[in-house]
């Protein structure tokens, strides 16, 4: 196997795989040799952008399998992977999943006090986004791993960000699901060592993607990280895959439990 194409004929699961870090992840995985199932949700508007990164997919001489589903629903979780499972039997070899991207960014962004109740968030908007953001991480790893799909030499990463730690208006909800988030990690992390998978979070630095601009001043806080990162820039949605591309290396075996920051050096600065 060359080395410059080490997930030939694995496949690699992504979801949120239509824009932002899953978009760029599945891109280069697919360069790296990896088939690529896709888990997005889009309206009938956005849903171009899905198929254009199935075709570029494709275009490299690998498969993708998309899906425009709630990747937090259980049942359609379950309708995937029998999918996936068909598709194996039919080519008459089993789906491998080798990589696992979660890159869900799908949660309520309003404040925990307001003036009217309507204002504020609720129980069912910090349930929904706990469970969109930072629980599915453990549904999915546990019936990919249950039904044999991933197994030794397997790669879990998880997308943080330093809104773990720190605070920004409207953000509580999404907070405590990156915080949650990086907690699943660490449990996974040391209950799938001894079958030999990794699992990551990978903590990007401020990113312009469409997750970004709908969090409420969002202007401010790209002009700040502009400011404050040590090369005077964003982080891209490349950077970040070029990393989980490396860290998806064999020899990269041995870090696994972290909170991995892509960013520049931007998180150690004040």
């Amino acid at each position: 196997m060359s080395d410059l194409k080490w997930g030939e004929g694995d496949w690699a699961l992504i979801l949120g795989a239509s824009s932002g870090f899953g978009e760029a992840a599945a891109l280069e995985l697919a360069n790296l040799g990896f088939n690529i199932i896709g888990v997005h949700l889009d309206r009938k508007s956005t849903l171009p952008n899905a198929e254009r990164i199935t075709s570029q997919i494709r275009e490299l001489g690998r498969d993708a399998l998309f899906f425009n589903a709630n990747a937090a629903d259980s049942e359609k979780r379950a309708d995937i992977l029998q999918a996936v499972k068909q598709r194996g039997e039919e080519s008459g070899k089993p789906v491998t999943i080798r990589v696992l991207l979660h890159s869900l960014a799908f949660g309520t962004l309003k404040p925990y006090i307001a003036e009217s109740v309507a204002e504020g968030i609720n129980k069912a908007q910090m349930d929904m986004t706990v469970d969109v953001m930072a629980n599915s991480l453990v549904y999915w790893t546990q019936d990919l791993v249950r039904q044999k799909f991933l197994g030794s030499g397997g790669r879990i990463f998880s997308m943080t960000s330093a809104g773990g730690a720190r605070v920004w208006k409207s953000y509580g909800a999404v907070s405590a699901a990156k915080s949650a988030l990086e907690s699943h990690t660490r449990q996974l992390a040391l209950e799938l060592a001894p079958l030999g998978i990794t699992v990551n979070s990978l903590m990007a630095g401020v990113t312009d993607t469409p997750a970004l601009r709908k969090i409420p001043g969002s202007d401010e806080m790209i002009a700040m990280a502009q400011r404050k990162n040590p090369s005077n820039r964003l982080t891209t949605t490349q950077d970040v895959a070029d990393a989980l591309g490396l860290l998806c290396h064999p020899k990269a075996h041995w870090i696994t439990g972290n909170v991995i920051c892509v960013d520049g050096g931007e998180f150690i600065v004040d």
